[in-house]
């Protein structure tokens, strides 16, 4: 479990979403489709996008000392791994 990536979550997906409603808004496509296709880009790559970002904090932290083997770089963590 990652929960540096719960909370870059909710920053990630607002602003992937903020940026496309703006791109979209940009070439003139004022309705409301675009925003709710900005809602669903923002929200089906926020998770991703966070976890990236909180992978590349945690690798070059040189603070940052996990268990041992908890250095899993999947997408879906084990529910055996310990809190990280």
């Amino acid at each position: 479990m990652d929960r540096l990536s719960l909370y870059l979550t909710m920053m990630s997906a607002t602003g992937i979403a903020g940026a496309f409603v703006i791109g979209f808004f940009t070439f003139g496509w004022y309705t409301w489709q675009a925003i709710a296709m900005s809602v669903v880009i923002g929200a089906l790559t926020g998770w991703p996008a966070a976890k990236l970002v909180s992978r590349y904090i945690k690798d070059n932290d040189p603070l940052h000392n996990p268990p041992k083997g908890a250095k899993d770089h999947s997408l879906i963590p084990s529910p055996n791994a310990p809190e990280v």
